[in-house]
């Protein structure tokens, strides 16, 4: 297929439309939606419409817009740089079109690219940072995708980063007035900490930060890195969150653990380091001082660090004893928290962590501590109408049947077995507390796996929705439920 002839492309071009008239004809939801996105723009915006919507009557009755009660004529373009036909009336819309035309005035006339001369772009808005996207008026449903991955791909930070860049606008051209320079110099303080530390509302220190690269003379050796201890979640890409894919995004380096699935890692830059660390109970690949020292050794090098946890940092990760390690190196760093096990196992395998008519409470329990197992609190955790979901427990699953029902808890209460959970290979296992190890040997459950204990786990069996129904003694579990 042809492609279109350059002289049909639409220029692209941003408009100061400060004290100027803008008209909009129409007085429904689109023409409120193009009001609204006028809003803001300082211009003198005119509706005109026999009645309003409720939403541009609020503006009319605070003076935030002028409106015209009464059908379209002409004039009303007298005065106008821009005009909107918003109508649902062809013929109206034809005639705003045909007005403007005569005029030389734009018109952008919705969902008629054959009388628009203007178009409205779909726009990504950070601050005073704009980007406009606009398919020509052919696709408006492609640019609205891709606006929707940039709203991913942008955060906030931009918005406050240009705010400060144009506020020392000239301070950086007298700074660096060669523009080649100018150009290096950007791309320096860009890869500093700068918007890292407006992405965590440290506006001061990004001040100083900012001054101190206006000091610096481009040979400065003493430039730091930063680290994000980062949540990668259960394991599907799909529950990574926004900012975890943009730091992976940015990464020089990636410290990933084992529970880290490769469909996440997959989702990073490509070029980045990555170094596996992952610690499994038995198989400790590297020790967690050694993390600790290539943390900071990369840092203070000057990379930009992602040390990528399944599940989230702050729960049995040790991501407390890794922001100790850095704070002592004077290391700046940032946590992005991520889907804990215990959530996504659950949600997962159907199983709702609390229920009005079964557990109005959650434990986080991990059966693997620094010393062991034993110093746990038996006898609470035993107590009935509450949920507990134990991690990194394959190993201990006898010590959990025996002590729970030692301390009191009903040997029919029911259990799940959550392996790989939100991942293709998700396997539950289920049944009643007395049979969890036998059921696990027989299921041959295997690490990483969730143990889920309480009444709320039976619910399982009949709300299951992601994989295979689950495995185990099926009668039993019908009866709890």
């Amino acid at each position: 297929m042809p492609e279109t002839p350059a002289s049909n492309r639409l220029f692209p071009l941003f408009a100061d439309l400060r004290e100027r008239t803008v008209v909009v004809v129409g007085g429904g939801a689109v023409a409120a939606r193009k009001v609204e996105a006028l809003l803001g723009t300082g211009a003198r915006i005119v509706v005109g419409a026999p009645t309003l919507d409720p939403a541009l009557a609020v503006l009319a009755a605070a003076g935030e817009v002028e409106h015209l009660p009464a059908e379209f004529t002409p004039a009303w373009l007298d005065e106008a740089w821009l005009a909107i036909a918003a109508t649902d009336d062809a013929g109206v819309n034809r005639a705003v079109a045909e007005a403007g035309e005569a005029r030389r005035v734009w018109v952008n006339v919705v969902d008629d690219t054959a009388l628009a001369r203007v178009h409205l772009p779909a726009r990504v808005e950070r601050g005073p940072l704009q980007i406009a996207i606009s398919s020509g008026g052919g696709a408006p449903m492609l640019a609205r995708l891709v606006r929707e991955q940039l709203e991913t791909r942008f955060d906030e930070s931009f918005g406050a980063l240009a705010a400060l860049l144009t506020r020392h606008r000239e301070r950086i051209r007298a700074r660096w007035p060669d523009t080649a320079a100018r150009r290096r110099a950007f791309e320096r303080l860009l890869a500093g900490p700068l918007q890292g530390l407006l992405r965590s509302r440290r506006h001061i220190e990004a001040e100083r930060a900012f001054d101190l690269a206006l000091t610096e003379d481009g040979h400065s050796t003493t430039a730091r890195g930063r680290v994000a201890l980062v949540g990668a979640g259960p394991g599907d890409p799909g529950l990574l969150t926004l900012r975890a894919l943009r730091l992976l995004n940015e990464a020089d380096v990636i410290l990933h653990d084992s529970l880290a699935s490769e469909d996440v890692l997959q989702l990073a830059r490509r070029d980045a380091q990555r170094i596996a660390v992952g610690k499994r109970a038995g198989h400790h690949a590297t020790p967690q001082a050694d993390i600790n020292a290539l943390l900071v050794e990369h840092a203070t090098a000057g990379r930009r660090v992602v040390r990528l946890k399944g599940g989230d940092p702050f729960v049995f990760g040790r991501g407390g004893e890794e922001l100790e390690a850095l704070r002592a190196a004077g290391i700046d760093y940032e946590v992005v928290p991520g889907i804990t096990a215990a959530a996504a196992c659950a949600a997962y395998a159907g199983i709702p962590l609390t229920h009005r008519d079964h557990a109005q409470s959650v434990r986080l329990v991990t059966a693997h501590a620094r010393d062991s197992g034993d110093t746990l609190d038996w006898p609470a955790l035993a107590q009935e109408r509450q949920t507990l979901a134990f991690y990194m427990g394959v190993a201990r699953l006898e010590t959990v049947r025996m002590q729970l029902i030692a301390h009191g808890r009903a040997p029919d209460t029911p259990f799940a077995l959550v392996e790989n959970g939100s991942r293709p290979e998700q396997r539950v296992v289920a049944g009643a507390l007395a049979d969890l190890p036998r059921l696990a040997r027989l299921h041959d459950v295997q690490a990483p796996a969730l143990l889920i204990v309480g009444e709320v786990a039976a619910l399982a069996g009949r709300l299951h929705w992601f994989g295979a129904a689950p495995l185990g003694d099926a009668a039993a579990l019908a009866h709890a439920a």
